[in-house]
C-alpha cells in the first residue's frame, strides 16, 4: 500500500500563507492590500505544470513558453518581484488597469486590488500565452479580467485611458500609446532596460512626459514585437562578447579583440566597492560610450577577463579600446576596493574616465534610490544632453541627487 503524503508543506494554502509571511519579512509586501491579494490568489493554478512548491517560491520563475532553442519567451515572474511592482504601482480600489505581457496570475492580483468596481485588462502578443492566461484566470475564478491578443506596443486603446499600466516584460522604449493611454494622474510601472541593465521604474505623468517616483531591481524576458530592443552584440572571441543599445557606441569586434590581447592596465579608485546594483546603474547611465562586457566561466578561469564580467559588467568602449569595473580585497576600504581594467591603445584615457566616475559615485551618490528618471517623448534635442539615452520614441534621462 502506498502512503499518501498529506503534509502541510505540500498544501497550497499553507504554502501560500508561508509565501505571504516571507514576502513581508523580505520587504516585498509592505501594505495590507497587496498582502491580502497574495493571500487570496491560488498562485499554483497559474503554473499547472510546475511543482506547487516552485509556484510559491519567492524568487523562482516558472516557464510558460520556450522557443525552439529552449530560451524562455514567457514566464510567470517570481512572487517577490511581482509584489515589489504592485507596491510601486499603488493600486487603489476602482482603478482601471492595463497589464502588458500576460501570464494570468499578476492580472488576478490586480483584480483583487482594484476590487469589484475596478477593471483589469491583460494583453499579450502570443496566442498560446494569452490562451493559457484565459484558461487559468477562469479556473481560478477571475472571469471578469479581460484578455486581449495584441502587440503590447500599441496598448489597448478601446479601454483607455487607464489609471495604471503595468508592464511585465523588459522594455527598451516607452511608446506613445502607453503615455497617451494614461489618465492625467495615471501611473506607468515598467521594467526599463538600458544597455543590459534593467530597473522596474514607477513613472507618473509630467506634462507630456514621465518622471519616476521609485525604482527597483528587476529581471524579465525581453519585449517581443514592435517594441523589441534595438541592440548590437559582437563576439570578440569565443566566450567574450560586448553589446550596446546606444547607436553612438562603436563596436568593432576585430579592434576590440586586438585590444584584449594587449597588456592590461589596472587602475584603482581608493574607494569602497559596495552597493553593486546601484553602482552598475550609475555607471551604465553616466559612461560616455557605454556597453556591456560579458565573459564565459572558462575565460575568467584563464585570467583573460575578470570575474565581474561573468554576468555582464558596464564597459566603456572606443573604436580600439575598452575598460570595465573590477574589485580587489582591501581592508582600508571596508573589505573591497573598486577599480578598472583597461585594454588597448586608449586604455589610459578610458581608465581615467572610469575611475573618475567610481570616485564621484563614492563621494556624492553612494546610497540607494538616488536617481530620478525622466522620459521625454518626441524628437531628440541636438546636441543630445550628456545624461540622456536615445530611444526610438524619445529620450531617457537620469539625474543623481
Amino acid at each position: 500500500m502506498t502512503a499518501i503524503d498529506d503534509s502541510p508543506a505540500r498544501d497550497p494554502d499553507a504554502l501560500r500563507a508561508d509565501m505571504v509571511r516571507a514576502l513581508r519579512a523580505q520587504d516585498g509586501v509592505r501594505s495590507e492590500p497587496v498582502a491580502a491579494a497574495f493571500a487570496a490568489v491560488p498562485r499554483h493554478l497559474f503554473a499547472p505544470d510546475a511543482p506547487v512548491e516552485i509556484a510559491y517560491d519567492l524568487h523562482r520563475t516558472v516557464p510558460v513558453k520556450k522557443d525552439e532553442n529552449g530560451l524562455e519567451l514567457s514566464v510567470m515572474s517570481a512572487a517577490h518581484l511581482q509584489a515589489v511592482m504592485l507596491e510601486q504601482a499603488g493600486v487603489e480600489p476602482g482603478m482601471k488597469a492595463l497589464e502588458i505581457g500576460s501570464g494570468g496570475v499578476n492580472a488576478a492580483y490586480l483584480q483583487e486590488l482594484v476590487g469589484k468596481q475596478g477593471e483589469v485588462t491583460t494583453v499579450d502578443i502570443d496566442r498560446d500565452v494569452i490562451d493559457q492566461a484565459r484558461r487559468c484566470l477562469d479556473e481560478a475564478g477571475y472571469r471578469q479580467v479581460r484578455t486581449v491578443l495584441a502587440d503590447g506596443e500599441g496598448g489597448v486603446p478601446d479601454g483607455a485611458p487607464y489609471d495604471l499600466i503595468i508592464v511585465t516584460a523588459a522594455a527598451w522604449d516607452i511608446p506613445p500609446s502607453w503615455i497617451g493611454g494614461l489618465t492625467p494622474t495615471g501611473r506607468l510601472v515598467v521594467p526599463l532596460t538600458v544597455c543590459g541593465t534593467t530597473r522596474s521604474i514607477a513613472f507618473e505623468r509630467d506634462g507630456t512626459g514621465l518622471v519616476s517616483r521609485s525604482y527597483n531591481l528587476a529581471r524579465f524576458v525581453p519585449m517581443q514585437g514592435e517594441g523589441a530592443a534595438e541592440e548590437l552584440r559582437v563576439m570578440l572571441r569565443e566566450g567574450v562578447a560586448v553589446q550596446s543599445d546606444d547607436i553612438r557606441v562603436p563596436l568593432d569586434a576585430q579592434a576590440l579583440n586586438r585590444a584584449l590581447d594587449a597588456p592590461r592596465l589596472e587602475r584603482w579608485s581608493g574607494e569602497a566597492y559596495d552597493l553593486p546594483d546601484e553602482l552598475e546603474l550609475y555607471l551604465t547611465l553616466n559612461l560616455s560610450s557605454p556597453a556591456r562586457l560579458q565573459a564565459a566561466g572558462d575565460v575568467v578561469e584563464r585570467g583573460l577577463v575578470e570575474a565581474s564580467a561573468l554576468f555582464g559588467v558596464p564597459a566603456l568602449v572606443s573604436e580600439d579600446s575598452f575598460a570595465y569595473r573590477t574589485r580587489r580585497e582591501n581592508a582600508d576600504t571596508g573589505g573591497f576596493e573598486s577599480g578598472v581594467i583597461a585594454h588597448g591603445p586608449g586604455a589610459e584615457v578610458l581608465a581615467d574616465e572610469y575611475v573618475t566616475l567610481l570616485r564621484r559615485w563614492a563621494r556624492d551618490h553612494r546610497r540607494r534610490g538616488a536617481a530620478t528618471f525622466r522620459y521625454l517623448p518626441g524628437p531628440a534635442p541636438t546636441p543630445l544632453p550628456g545624461n540622456a539615452v536615445l530611444r526610438r520614441h524619445g529620450i531617457v534621462t537620469a539625474t543623481w541627487h
